[in-house]
Order: structure tokens, then C-alpha cells, then sequence
């Protein structure tokens, strides 16, 4: 393999993983705020409450946006596997959750602005920082298993490795 191949080709891996990560992402972004401005809407609930919630929900389909869309050629074939991959994105998730809604919780009762515009943009703003540490932390710890065996390619002979570091290889003529 060409030392020149093999950055734009582990950039074009990253990419793709961003792109349907963001794809996921985006449809857990709808829920989360539409939940949270029903919720709003609909009943007297606190607004840190009421985003909490929104942000379960967005959190249960995201799973399986992430299992099945993004993630899965890092398949888990056995069910211990799988329980500890669903703990992680749990446990993952809950980090999210806490990031998400401690934005909120200082935008609304550390800055008091509770509005339906300043809810909103306060939650857009956890949401987003949350997704930061979300993406980093299921790639690294959650859906990791299957992406760091050694699989074969018909192009090369040798093992690749998907591995999220970028590696050069140095060719010598």
C-alpha cells in the first residue's frame, strides 16, 4: 500500500463515522427538543425536569440508531458482549445526560432565564457540548470491540486495523 493512500483513506473512515454518528445524532437532536417542548407545553413541569425526560427518550432511540446504523460492522455476537456494550452506552449516556442538563440548570436558574427562546438555546447549547463527549466516548469505549480486530481486505494481504488513530506509513524506494 502507497504511504500516500493511507491518510486520505483513514480520513475518509472518520468521516463516514462523523456523517452517520451526525445522522443519528441529528434525528436524537428532534426528539429530545420536541419531547422537551411538548413536555413544556403540556404540563407545569420544571424545565430541568422536563429535559431530563426529553433527553431519555432521545437517549433509547439513539441506542439503536447507533447499534444498527452507525456501529454495526462493530457487531457484538454474544450476549455478555452486548449487555456490556449497552451497559457502557448507558453508563456513557448518563454522563451526556448530566453535561446536557447542567447547561440548562445554569442557564435557567443561574442566569434565570426560563423563556421558552432561552430554554431552547440553553438546551441546544448542552445538547451540543454533550454530543462532543458522547462521540468521543462510544467510539473510544462502547462500540470499540469489533472495530479493533484485524479484518481482512481484498485490496491487502495484511490485516487492517480500524483503529481512530491516524497512522503514516513511510514508504522507502
Amino acid at each position: 500500500m502507497s504511504g500516500r493512500h493511507a491518510v486520505p483513506s483513514r480520513w475518509g473512515h472518520l468521516y463516514r463515522e462523523i456523517a452517520k454518528f451526525g445522522a443519528v445524532g441529528l434525528s436524537g437532536f428532534v426528539v429530545n427538543l420536541a419531547v422537551f417542548n411538548i413536555i413544556r407545553t403540556v404540563t407545569e413541569w420544571q424545565t430541568v425536569r422536563a429535559s431530563v425526560v426529553a433527553t431519555i427518550c432521545a437517549i433509547m432511540g439513539n441506542y439503536l440508531g447507533l447499534r444498527y446504523f452507525a456501529y454495526r460492522d462493530r457487531g457484538q455476537e454474544d450476549r455478555s458482549g452486548r449487555r456490556k456494550e449497552l451497559g457502557l452506552f448507558l453508563f456513557f449516556s448518563a454522563v451526556g445526560l448530566v453535561i446536557e442538563n447542567s447547561v440548562l440548570y445554569a442557564t435557567t436558574y443561574g442566569l434565570g432565564w426560563d423563556g421558552t427562546l432561552a430554554s431552547n438555546t440553553g438546551k441546544f447549547v448542552g445538547i451540543g457540548i454533550a454530543t462532543l463527549f458522547r462521540f468521543w466516548s462510544y467510539r473510544t469505549w462502547v462500540f470499540k470491540t469489533a472495530g479493533s480486530r484485524p479484518e481482512r481486505d481484498a485490496r491487502h494481504p495484511e490485516p487492517v486495523l480500524n483503529e481512530p488513530a491516524l497512522t503514516v506509513v513511510w514508504e522507502s524506494t
